[in-house]
């Protein structure tokens, strides 16, 4: 179809790119989730507060990088279903249950659903920490990183994480992850909001930190009739 389109005379959209940082850290009573809030299309940033922790069930959050619409889009559709079954079975949703929902979904259309997932939650069974592509291929981990800001972030995961760590110790490293994918990716800015899940309850902190704030704001410059010269002017009526 693309191809026809072409040959009729059609330019294609070019690809736009896009930017994140999310990470996931397992500690000892729970896990934390981690993001930024930047939102960019191609070279210019869309939004500096885009929400990239979405609602999955009450005891399961998930972290989206890849394009803004299909992350929300997945997140709210996969969450309704759940919020059904719960209704339904009367019992709490089990996190690998929303992995495996996510990554059939999302292997259905062999990535042509641009949303990568860092999915985190506690269930009867514990902590759980995955990652889902966009093809849906999954990995569990006790620490993870994605999007494009996800190389910068791991240095400070795999230098810094340890088991059963505190709460205090996994929001920390959390947020030094999130910061370096800030400080070191154009595309990752703006804030750092973290998510934190217990088996007791989930609790968001937004904008938790705010690392790269404007120095100095934007000043109104006017400039005196003259600065420019005029080399040529030239005037036609219409």
């Amino acid at each position: 179809r693309n191809l026809a389109f072409e040959q009729s005379g059609m330019k294609a959209p070019k690809t736009l790119k896009t930017g994140t940082t999310i990470v996931g850290v397992v500690y000892k009573d729970g896990v934390v989730l981690g993001a930024d809030t930047r939102s960019t299309n191609g070279d210019v940033v869309a939004d500096k507060q885009c929400k990239k922790i979405h609602y999955i069930a009450p005891n399961i959050m998930c972290c989206g990088a890849g394009t803004a619409a299909d992350t929300e889009n997945v997140t709210a559709m996969m969450s309704s279903k759940l919020t059904l079954h719960r209704l339904e079975t009367r019992k709490q949703t089990r996190v690998h249950e929303a992995l495996t929902m996510l990554k059939r979904y999302l292997h259905r259309y062999q990535g042509q659903v641009g949303a990568y997932l860092i999915l985190g939650g506690v269930d009867v069974e514990g902590s759980y920490l995955a990652t889902i592509h966009a093809a849906g291929s999954t990995d569990r981990l006790p620490f993870v990183a994605m999007g494009s800001g996800s190389l910068n972030a791991m240095a400070a995961l795999e230098g810094g994480y340890k088991d059963d760590m505190t709460l205090e110790e996994a929001m920390a490293l959390a947020h030094e992850a999130i910061c370096n994918g800030i400080f070191n990716d154009p595309m990752s800015g703006t804030q750092v909001d973290l998510c934190i899940i217990t088996k007791d309850k989930t609790e968001m902190r937004i904008g938790y930190d705010q690392p790269n704030q404007r120095k100095y704001p934007r000043q109104d410059i006017i400039f005196p009739k003259g600065t420019a010269p005029i080399e040529k002017e030239d005037r036609k009526s219409v």
